[in-house]
């Protein structure tokens, strides 16, 4: 990943009792063809307007209110105040729910992925995660709250870095019953030893290794070609970016040696067994901060193992 890659969130990976700090980082980017509106009398951008679907008039943005149909034409509405309650609260963690086979999540729960990076002194126990992770064939189910969002991930190792996925929800995956799809299997299927034979024969023979810069986007290619030849004859017009919004400030890092060691040893059952309630942890780490400070003013020196827990 390079320097410059801008972190779209800080916070840290909950595993056991250890809290690995953790930066997010966009891993893909969108590359096709963005076709923006413009008043060809002048250039200028042209936007969405508000209008009216029955009378089709616009109207103000003070007259909008937000609504949820529940039944065809009647909707119950809600205040932009109890939208902003149902909001799930930002912790700044990605909290692992459980650990799964890496080959039991399909492809079509996949939604984006995003590069997740060590900062601080957390090096070592994301490389431990990432290890752990690569030896045992399986991934991590996780809660994550980006902005205003919850969302379920999947935390997977690939190659250096852990690459968090954020997965699409049950309910929004549709079945697949409604479709006219042959039986599973060969007899089923009705499918000869013959047919099977020369299915897989053509299968090898097109088999290859995973080199994504032999595929490219024909159409994006000939649409920029056409650009390149309009710019070159002064037909280009300035184009306004919108400005970039500013990083998120890092979350508070604490040292737990001792609690990696703990985790080790079962102590993620010992705590889910304590009735301290999250104010009390609060006040722990803020203690447990103020005593570290001191700490490392008289030896000038750092734990090694650090952990995010700073509300949003």
């Amino acid at each position: 990943m390079p320097r410059s890659s801008h972190a779209l969130w800080k916070g840290a990976i909950n595993f056991g009792l250890v809290h690995v700090p953790v930066s997010l980082h966009a891993a893909t980017t969108e590359s096709g063809i963005d076709f923006d509106w413009l008043d060809k009398r002048s250039m200028d951008p042209v936007g969405y307007k508000r209008i009216n679907k029955k009378t089709g008039k616009e109207i103000d943005k003070a007259h909008i209110v937000k609504g949820v149909a529940v039944e065809e034409g009647r909707y119950v509405v809600l205040s932009d105040a109890e939208i902003a309650a149902a909001y799930p609260r930002s912790t700044q963690s990605i909290d692992i729910e459980a650990f799964v086979p890496a080959g039991e999540i399909p492809f079509v729960y996949l939604d984006r992925p995003y590069y997740l990076a060590p900062i601080g002194k957390g090096t070592k126990v994301y490389a431990l995660l990432r290890e752990a992770l690569l030896a045992s064939g399986r991934v991590g189910l996780a809660r994550v709250v980006i902005q205003t969002r919850q969302h379920l991930a999947v935390l997977v190792p690939s190659g250096p870095a852990l690459v968090l996925n954020l997965l699409r929800w049950g309910e929004d995956i549709r079945s697949w019953e409604g479709l006219d799809l042959p039986p599973v299997g060969r007899k089923a299927a009705a499918l000869s030893d013959r047919e099977l034979a020369m299915a897989g024969q053509l299968v090898d023979d097109m088999t290859t290794h995973w080199k994504p810069e032999r595929y490219r986007d024909s159409f994006k290619e000939e649409v920029m070609k056409l650009v390149r030849r309009k710019a070159k004859a002064g037909k280009a017009k300035t184009v306004v970016k919108p400005e970039e919004l500013p990083p998120s400030q890092s979350a508070d890092i604490i040292d737990l040696t001792e609690l990696l060691q703990r985790s080790l040893k079962g102590g993620t059952k010992a705590q889910a067994a304590t009735t301290a309630t999250p104010t009390a942890t609060r006040t722990a780490a803020k203690s447990a901060v103020t005593r570290r400070s001191a700490s490392a003013s008289r030896n000038k020196a750092s734990g090694s193992i650090s952990r995010s827990r700073r509300a949003a």
